[in-house]
C-alpha cells in the first residue's frame, strides 16, 4: 500500500506554502476512485437517511473547486457557473462520467495552484455577491478542505449505499 499523498514528498512545480492544499487534492482524487469503484446507478444516486447522494458529491466537487478558484483568481462567477451550481443536485450522470469530472476538476485546481505565485497568496479576494473577505491562500486552502470534506461524504455514503457486506 502506497503512503498518503502528503508522505510521498513534494509535488513538482508546487510552491511549498501551497503543498498541503495540493497534497489534499491529490489524496481526494485517489480516495474518490477507491470509494466509488463498482457502484451501480441505484447506489450512486441513493440518499440513505436523506443524505446527499454520492452522485451529488461527485458533481459538487468540481463545481465548488471551479467557483472557489474563480474567486482566487480575482474573478466573479458567470451565469453558467451559477446555473451549474443549481444543477448539482439533479440525479443524472453515470459513475464514469461523474468520477471523470471530479478528477478533471481536481487536475484543473492543481494546475491553478502550480500557477499561483507566492507573491500573490496574501492578496485580498472578495467572495460571493456579498464580497465576503478572503485571500488567495484562504480560497485555495478552503477549496482543498471542502474537497476533502465531500470526499469523506462520498466514502461514508458509498459504504451505506452498498449495504451490509456478506
Amino acid at each position: 500500500m502506497e503512503p498518503e499523498a502528503w508522505l510521498r514528498g513534494p509535488l513538482p512545480d508546487v510552491d511549498p506554502y501551497l503543498m498541503p492544499a495540493a497534497h489534499a487534492l491529490v489524496q481526494a482524487g485517489e480516495d474518490l476512485a477507491d470509494a466509488v469503484a463498482g457502484l451501480d446507478a441505484d447506489q450512486l444516486w441513493a440518499r440513505p437517511g436523506g443524505a446527499a447522494s454520492v452522485g451529488f458529491h461527485l458533481r459538487h466537487i468540481p463545481g465548488a473547486l471551479d467557483r472557489l478558484l474563480t474567486y482566487a483568481r480575482g474573478e466573479t462567477l458567470t451565469d453558467a457557473q451559477r446555473a451549474a451550481a443549481k444543477a448539482e443536485a439533479t440525479a443524472e450522470g453515470d459513475l464514469a462520467t461523474l468520477l471523470g469530472g471530479a478528477r478533471q476538476g481536481i487536475e484543473r485546481a492543481l494546475a491553478q495552484i502550480r500557477a499561483t505565485t507566492r507573491e500573490t497568496i496574501l492578496d485580498a479576494r472578495p467572495v460571493g455577491r456579498a464580497g465576503m473577505p478572503s485571500t488567495v491562500i484562504g480560497l485555495i486552502f478552503h477549496a482543498a478542505e471542502h474537497t476533502q470534506r465531500h470526499t469523506g461524504q462520498v466514502i461514508a455514503t458509498a459504504k451505506v449505499a452498498r449495504g451490509p457486506r456478506s
